[in-house]
């Protein structure tokens, strides 16, 4: 959170992206208690492997959006904070997809043809790779929308 608020010289910018990644994080941790529960699905050092990854992946998505507004604002003085964002994520998405589907359909190889060893390794990567795609423009940028109109609300 320090290093993204730095960067962006904005601790909401941070706090935005780890809430963002705590959701991704809660979500594939109760997906997988569900398959321990009714599947037998054990966690092991590949669950955790595939975990920190989802993490990267969804920061990473999470950076590229947020650069992408901080750009737009600086350049769009005029124009809401709303329409900054929105703009700002019909630019990134594209992109965002293109990678992601690759990922996936690469991932969904793997769980068709990879063994059995690997096979709720893959599973927890795809579930990663498409919370981490999903929450960049739909948790993290409405919750930075959200922390700035509370930041405008508590300075007035």
């Amino acid at each position: 959170m320090a290093y993204v608020a730095y960067q962006f010289k904005d601790k909401k910018y941070g706090i935005a992206a780890i809430l963002a990644v705590v959701h991704d994080t809660i979500i594939l941790l109760g997906s997988f208690a569900i398959f321990g529960k009714f599947l037998g699905v054990e966690v092991d050092t590949l669950f955790v492997t595939a975990v920190l990854t989802t993490l990267s992946f969804s920061v990473h998505d999470t950076i590229v959006v947020f650069d992408r507004i901080r750009e737009n604002l600086r350049k769009n003085t005029g124009h809401s904070l709303e329409s900054i964002i929105d703009t700002s994520i019909l630019t990134t998405l594209p992109r965002s997809l293109n990678n992601s589907l690759t990922i996936i359909f690469m991932l969904t190889c793997l769980f068709l043809f990879g063994g059995i060893t690997i096979k709720w390794f893959v599973v927890a990567l795809l579930i990663g790779t498409i919370l981490g795609t999903y929450s960049s423009p739909f948790v993290a940028s409405p919750l930075l929308y959200l922390l700035s109109i509370y930041k405008r609300k508590t300075k007035s």
